[in-house]
């Protein structure tokens, strides 16, 4: 190939240079399967799962209505020695303190999920310290002990979300195993769902008031035990320092 000198720089070398632009561009849609992704700066994220070698999962339970079910899920958890971690909106926690307390007197995670549970991508900075501190301090003050567990209502979250939490002394939660029982489709679609899709750190996704929980949840916990898993709060899951997240949302030791 003949070269050409433009501005000190070959013709040879940009054709070189563009081909591996292109190439680089080629192997990262492969991996993210998002053109828009390799292009984009990163984004924060919450965490999803954890990687770990040992067969440890959380099971959550996100509380915003309804109690009817909750001192069976207590009672049920008890029954197989597993601690759990369940999210608490703040309208939740001024209707049933009890339960907010008989939760923590039981030995399990008092998480928070905000306190008029909002879409959080949408409010200020302002309206997001209130949503968390609010309901924190009402936390606090039920049970005596400051939660570090948030988890955004519907899952929504942006950047300064993430990082409003981190300031505040919060870990942001999500799961990457949704038991879809808020849509009522019977005891047998959650405990397929669960028992086919978790892996090794996953964080599953309950809701204390969905309607067959009497059904599905013992059958559930017998199964993942039976597959030789240990089922542990979020706050004994996840990694507190010296760690990095991929771009699932599965956090990764680095120490």
């Amino acid at each position: 190939m003949r070269s050409y000198y433009k501005n000190g720089i070959t013709i040879r070398l940009l054709i070189v240079l563009c081909i591996a632009l292109v190439s680089l561009v080629y192997v990262s849609v492969i991996t993210t399967g998002n053109i828009a992704e390799v292009f984009l700066p990163t984004k924060e994220l919450p965490i999803y799962s954890v990687e770990t070698s040992e067969k440890k999962i959380s099971v959550s339970f996100d509380a915003a209505w309804g109690h009817e079910y909750t001192p069976f899920i207590l009672d049920t958890l008890d029954k197989y020695n597993i601690k759990s971690t369940f999210f608490l909106v703040g309208f939740w926690i001024d209707k049933y303190p009890e339960d907010v307390k008989e939760i923590a007197r039981r030995g399990h995670d008092v998480g928070n999920h905000s306190t008029t549970h909002p879409n959080m991508s949408q409010l200020s900075k302002e309206k997001i310290l209130e949503e968390i501190n609010t309901t924190g301090d009402k936390i606090v003050e039920l049970t005596g002990k400051k939660p570090i567990l948030f988890r955004p209502p519907f899952g929504d979250y942006n950047d300064l979300l993430i990082q409003t939490c981190e300031e505040e002394g919060y870990y942001p939660i999500q799961w990457d195993v949704d038991s879809l029982d808020w849509k009522e489709l019977g005891s047998q679609p959650v405990v397929d769902r669960v028992t086919r899709n978790v892996r090794n750190g996953s964080i599953v996704l309950f809701h204390n008031n969905a309607k067959y929980i009497e059904e599905y949840l013992p059958i559930v916990i017998e199964r993942l035990q039976e597959s030789g898993y240990e089922i542990v709060p979020i706050s004994e899951l996840i990694y507190r320092e010296d760690y990095m997240m991929d771009n699932t949302g599965r956090q990764i030791n680095t120490k």
